[in-house]
This record gives C-alpha cells, structure tokens and sequence, in this order.
C-alpha cells in the first residue's frame, strides 16, 4: 500500500525558496502486518464504533511480525491502527455520525473514517489468541481492513 504524500496543498506542503508551495514529498510506504477477519461487510450496516454492538473479530498477523506479537496476552486491552481501504479520501467537512441534522464539522474534529489519510484507531479487547490470530471485541471494522500497528494502552501513572 502506498499513501502518497503530496495530496495537493493539504499535507506536508511547505514553502520554498522561491515562494512556491512544494508538494512533492516523495511518498510514504506502509505495509499492513496483517488483515481484519470480520462478519461485518457492509459499512452501511456496521456499527459506527465497536463498543455499539460490534461482533467479535479476527486480527491475522503476517508470519514475518510473530516476534512482534509473543507478549500480548488474552485480557488486555490494546489501541490496534488499521488502513480503512474503502473510505473517501477527498472529504473535510462530514456531518457527524452522518446524521443530517448535526452541523457540518470538520473531520478532524470527528471519528468519520472518509478522510484524507484514513487510519482506524481502535482500542479493542483480547478475547483469544491462537499463534498469529488475535480474537477481538469492539470492533467496527469491515472484513479485510488492512491492519497497520498495534500499540499498548499505557496507564498514565505506571506504564511510561
């Protein structure tokens, strides 16, 4: 997967000697460690986060990052980043949860997954882990999604 960096002047533009804006940041590769087995389908039916009715589902990890995986543990709760491959990347402004009657407001200031670079942030629940599948509650992302990291949740105090 290639996210290209030069999606016109709203990222990573920067002036240049001369007073143009330079747009031609070379492009950022990332490369999905894994994909998301899930009933869900269909983005219209899926929940809108995963704590509103998500099924379980299925992290499968790519062989080359098992090392990565051995101290997760059943119980815990970690922050799982995914590529959502099938939202629009062109949108700013949504109306939040898509409901008509809330007022536009930008998409930074929403969980809307149709942004100009589309990344899931999930905080979900170990459920099971079985080698290089991770069972999960919580999440709302479709069947497929490409995963792009797993992060602890750290406690403030304790874990830093």
């Amino acid at each position: 997967m290639l996210v290209r960096a030069d999606r016109g002047k709203l990222m990573n533009s920067k002036p240049t000697l001369a007073g143009h804006v330079d747009t031609a940041d070379p492009p950022y590769a990332l490369h999905p460690i894994g994909r998301v087995e899930s009933p869900l389908v269909d983005r219209a039916t899926a929940p809108r986060q995963g704590d509103e009715g998500s099924p379980e589902a299925w992290l499968v990890f790519e062989p080359e990052i098992r090392e990565g995986l051995r101290d997760l543990e059943v119980g815990i709760d970690v922050l799982l980043l995914t590529w959502f491959d099938r939202s629009s990347r062109d949108v700013l402004v949504v109306h939040p949860r898509g409901d008509l009657g809330r007022p536009p407001t930008g998409v930074f200031s929403t969980r809307s997954p149709d942004r100009p670079n589309p990344i899931g942030l999930h905080r979900v629940s170990i459920v099971e882990i079985d080698d290089l599948r991770v069972r999960v509650r919580d999440l709302e992302a479709l069947d497929g999604t490409p995963i792009l990291d797993v992060k602890p949740v750290l406690d403030r105090d304790t874990e830093r």
